[in-house]
């Protein structure tokens, strides 16, 4: 999933959209059903969920940007067609992005509830990602675009608190730890 007709991807908007699918499959799932898209959009949402997945490598490492916006955004082509270096932008404990992260990880979790009676184990691997990303996020709090100000032109931050509270409600909601729920009414 790019970002537009071009070849970046950016992790932040394609997060959003996850958790907005996840969210409109849980609210009108049945009506998908009727004029047969809920698979399409549960096969959307497994695909978007598996790049979320394999961008989350490590507990305390999330690639949140593949591609150069200078260059790939001036780049109209094929995925099957794209040459050359494709430069990968992370977020860690050394350059922290906490709203990226928790918008990633309300994302799994809300995916976590769409499969989590079809499909129990993407459901449960995502809950473990979410509950890495939660803490990973939580624990080494700072705004992506001060971490790494090269995002500011596409997707800059005023701030991460609501990610927190939104990636906490969706836990709490995957998991019905009420730690979560906790986080979010003290």
């Amino acid at each position: 999933m790019y970002d537009a007709g071009d070849i970046m991807k950016f992790g932040f908007p394609m997060a959003f959209t996850a958790t907005m699918l996840s969210l409109a499959i849980l609210e009108y799932g049945e009506n998908m059903k009727t004029v047969k898209q809920l698979g399409h959009a549960r096969d959307s949402l497994k695909w978007i969920t598996d790049f979320l997945i394999n961008a989350h490598p490590s507990e305390n490492v999330l690639y949140i940007q593949v591609g150069d916006p200078e260059l790939d955004h001036q780049c109209w082509e094929r995925p099957e067609a794209i040459r050359g270096i494709r430069p990968s932008t992370q977020v860690n404990t050394s350059f922290p992005g906490t709203e990226v992260a928790e918008e990633t990880a309300a994302a799994m979790a809300s995916a976590s509830l769409v499969f989590k009676n079809i499909n129990s184990s993407s459901s449960n691997l995502l809950l473990e990602h979410v509950q890495q990303l939660f803490s990973f996020a939580d624990a080494y709090r700072g705004s992506y675009s001060v971490s790494i100000p090269q995002v500011q032109s596409y997707y800059n931050s005023t701030g991460y608190e609501d990610e927190l509270l939104r990636a906490a409600t969706w836990l709490y909601h995957a998991s019905k730890d009420l730690s979560y729920l906790k986080y979010v009414t003290d």
